[in-house]
Formats: structure tokens, C-alpha cells, sequence
């Protein structure tokens, strides 16, 4: 009896293109399948778990490396999870930062609107000056 499942059907179950479950393989992130005689690969059914694992760190906002360590803390040792929650506040910080990094944006921009709306229409567009300043931002 065939209980494996074919790369189509790994790749459905866990909500990802193909070429994604081939780009795991080739990362590690997934053990690579035993093949039919044929040459299919057939997964098992704790493949697409794994992938779904991925699949939430990745939406949660760890690189694919952060994600392999995760991985291997999953499988490691019961204290382990003081691993993951101290990548987890490393993550958090970042976060922090770059929500701070896009504040600032969004307040530039913002200031660039109400430069745009005060002037006369025939007045040089302040987002197109700073844009087009040189060397801006070198």
C-alpha cells in the first residue's frame, strides 16, 4: 500500500506552490522524500507540518536561517524554549525598530502632503524637489 503523498499533494495540504516544498528540500528545511521507482517523491503526511511550521514563522517574520534554528530548537532539549523566547525578543526588537523606521517615513511624508497642499499650483512640488534633489540621501 502507497502511503506516501506526491509533491502536489504536500505542497495543497500545506498552502504553498510546488516549487516552494522544492526549495525547502534544498534548504534542509525538510528531509528529502523516498522516490517511487518511478522517480515521484512521496512525502509523509508530517511534511506538510513541518511546512506549515515554516509557513507561520515566515508570516510571523523570521528569515528562513531563524527558522531553521527554530526547527532545531523544536526537536532539542526541554530548555530549549528560553532559545526561542530570547530569538523571539530579538525579533520583537526588531520589529520595534522598524515599525520607529516607518513612523519617521510616514511623518516626512505627511510633512511633504502639507508642503504640497500650501503651495500655489504653479510652485515647484516639494516631493519632486526632494526627490530630485543630488546626492539626496548619498
Amino acid at each position: 500500500m502507497n502511503t506516501g503523498l506526491k509533491i502536489g499533494e504536500i505542497a495543497a495540504r500545506a498552502g504553498v506552490p510546488v516549487a516552494t516544498v522544492r526549495y525547502y528540500e534544498r534548504r534542509g528545511l525538510i528531509a528529502s522524500p523516498r522516490r517511487t521507482a518511478s522517480g515521484y517523491r512521496q512525502y509523509t503526511p508530517e511534511t506538510a507540518s513541518r511546512i506549515l511550521f515554516i509557513k507561520r514563522a515566515r508570516d510571523l517574520g523570521f528569515s528562513l536561517d531563524e527558522t531553521q534554528e527554530l526547527l532545531e530548537l523544536r526537536v532539542g532539549d526541554p530548555g530549549s524554549c528560553a532559545a526561542v523566547a530570547a530569538r523571539t525578543k530579538s525579533k520583537i526588537y526588531n520589529v520595534e525598530r522598524k515599525i520607529a523606521e516607518l513612523k519617521r517615513l510616514e511623518d516626512i511624508l505627511a510633512d511633504l502632503v502639507d508642503s504640497c497642499e500650501a503651495r500655489e499650483p504653479t510652485a515647484e512640488c516639494p516631493v519632486l524637489e526632494l526627490l530630485s534633489e543630488e546626492e539626496a540621501g548619498a
